[in-house]
């Protein structure tokens, strides 16, 4: 498989998997409702910072680690809407970015046509979940068609890996930590939490 060779040159310790048209979503939904009840434009999202808090959020600290980023999208779109950057082919696919977290090295993989996106997402999780090396997997997926699928695939995972699911609600839970999607995305674009605090 196409995505499969874009994944085996070597193994991160640390995978971040996320369904990237689900998460353009949730970006806009977020947008729309805090320019809503802020009354000022909020700008596009920082996607460097929100891998950073995406990967705090599932157990990676400072040090020199590596930490590789999958973004799976559908192929019909090629860039983010709501982040930035955000062209997937020139902007992200093949990129690298380097902070007190460690390396991470970004791939975007597009869904062929024929191939669902869920089971894409799917088969990737089950690809990188069969490493040895990998030891910490953060994966964003959508509530509403991922969820049932990586359930089941996370029941059979070694003990030993940290998996972290981010949605925006809890989920019924299983062999995984659970995380609020909605935090990395408010970080990230740039929502402070003393403006929420002064909301009445």
């Amino acid at each position: 498989m196409n995505e499969q060779d874009n994944l085996q040159a070597s193994w991160a310790e640390n995978i971040i998997i996320a369904d990237a048209d689900h998460l353009d979503r949730v970006a806009f939904d977020l947008t729309v409702n805090f320019e809503r009840m802020l009354n000022r434009r909020i700008p596009q999202a920082d996607l460097a910072r929100w891998i950073d808090c995406i990967a705090l959020d599932g157990g990676v600290r400072e040090g020199d680690n590596h930490t590789h980023v999958i973004f799976i999208h559908s192929k019909e779109k090629t860039a983010f809407d709501n982040f930035a950057p955000n062209h997937f082919e020139n902007n992200i696919h093949g990129q690298a970015f380097r902070d007190n977290l460690g390396e991470f090295t970004l791939s975007a993989i597009p869904i062929e046509t024929g191939v669902g996106g869920e089971r894409l997402l799917f088969d990737t999780m089950s690809l990188v979940c069969q490493q040895k090396e990998v030891k910490r997997v953060m994966v964003v997926a959508d509530e509403d068609k991922e969820w049932d699928d990586l359930r089941r695939l996370l029941r059979e995972i070694d003990d030993e890996k940290r998996i972290t699911l981010f949605s925006m609600r809890p989920m019924p839970g299983g062999n995984f930590r659970q995380e609020i999607l909605g935090y990395s995305l408010m970080s990230a674009l740039g929502i402070r939490g003393e403006e929420l605090g002064g909301m009445k």
